[in-house]
């Protein structure tokens, strides 16, 4: 078995990640845009996808790319990064998952203002709330 370096291994999601984004948006053209844009950016900097100090400051490093949103930094910085603080709050399946404990569901503000007692593991968080809403899926009619 061939061992892969952890550079590889990020390599490796990051690549995964992309290929999943091609396949999910809906519009090509501006996928195509965005993935330039991050391939460009990942060519300047072979650390873009390692931890970089606060959430904040990574967010906001992977904003700077074009095309990439709140969302998609925050995503990035969760699996690829692999961030402890990290969330979507914008993602739908976090904000079901909070519906089934909240009784609505929240918009991605509140949610966010919800999640700040989480600080510093909101990550873990949105892997629960990712899990709650995938076994209610399972439960309803």
């Amino acid at each position: 078995m061939i061992r892969q370096t952890p550079f590889q291994r990020l390599r490796s999601h990051a690549i995964l990640w992309v290929i999943a984004l091609i396949f999910t948006a809906p519009f090509v053209w501006l996928v195509s845009t965005s993935l330039k844009s991050l391939a460009q950016a990942c060519l300047a900097d072979p650390h873009l996808f390692r931890p970089f100090g606060s959430i904040e400051e990574a967010i906001a490093r992977l904003r700077a790319i074009p095309g990439i949103g709140e969302w998609t930094a925050q995503y990035i910085a969760l699996r690829a990064a692999r961030d402890p603080d990290a969330f979507p709050a914008s993602d739908l399946g976090l904000q079901r998952g909070a519906a089934l404990r909240l009784g609505e569901r929240p918009s991605a503000k509140v949610l966010l203002r919800h999640a700040e007692r989480w600080r510093p593991f909101r990550a873990y968080a949105a892997e629960h709330l990712w899990a709650a809403d995938a076994a209610g899926e399972q439960k309803a009619p």
